[in-house]
């Protein structure tokens, strides 16, 4: 099926892959935004197509003000239902108790243990019993995403993943919502290509990589919090 999927999006547009989609998997299809730039493109794909996916969004406490800002601008403007995930109570508790607020900071395991708890055991509930994850992973992000395809079998989540915008720049994300007057974060404007949680994510500096911001204190890490590694 991934190569047939492959084969009829191949020359699509992104909003044609968002309407593929739609007549072949209908209500089996979910879109999971974080908000990001990329994913405020899908999220007015999705409105402007009619799709039926469903659309979700990770809750993980540690947000910033201003990504809770463009949630609520976006569902002015869409009248879009997105389901907020928030991580397991007793998890989340257990793990501050016993480490405090900030472990993250200590070590990759102590930080990919609170990515698993607030990011992705929400991210396996919201998935769960879908055919089809649309996401708004570009190519150019990152030299691990490069190594993507615009579609992918997930066997960690077993679903198929698609990618719309795989082959966009960021030249062409930011020309489209500025040109379409899709809400977006506005830390964008202040030299933050990439958002997560407000503890974990810093401004990055003229020339650095585009996920450099993202949990700048591993110098070895490749910058991702498992959300989108394809294998278990």
């Amino acid at each position: 099926m991934i190569a047939q999927i492959k084969q009829d999006i191949q020359h699509l547009d992104a909003i044609d892959i968002i309407r593929y989609v739609q007549l072949k998997f209908g209500r089996d299809a979910v879109f999971s935004t974080s908000f990001g730039i990329e994913d405020q493109v899908i999220t007015h794909f999705i409105a402007e197509s009619g799709s039926e996916a469903s659309i979700f969004t990770l809750e993980t406490g540690r947000l910033f003000p201003e990504t809770y800002y463009v949630w609520n601008r976006t569902l002015e403007k869409y009248k879009l239902v997105i389901k907020a995930y928030y991580p397991d109570t007793h998890a989340v508790e257990e793990m501050v108790s016993r480490k405090g607020p900030s472990s993250f900071y200590n070590s990759v395991d102590d930080r990919k243990e609170c990515c698993y708890i607030r990011k992705i055991e929400p991210l396996k509930r919201a998935i769960k019993g879908f055919k089809v994850w649309i996401t708004g992973i570009r190519a150019e992000q990152s030299p691990n995403r490069e190594g993507m395809d615009m579609v992918e079998w997930d066997e960690a989540n077993g679903i198929i993943k698609v990618h719309p915008l795989y082959h966009w720049t960021l030249a062409d994300v930011e020309d489209f919502l500025k040109s379409r007057g899709v809400p977006y974060n506005p830390l964008h404007d202040k030299g933050f290509p990439s958002i997560g949680c407000q503890p974990c994510t810093r401004a990055i500096h003229p020339g650095e990589d585009f996920r450099a911001g993202r949990w700048w204190w591993e110098d070895k890490s490749k910058k991702e919090c498992g959300l989108h590694v394809t294998t278990k």
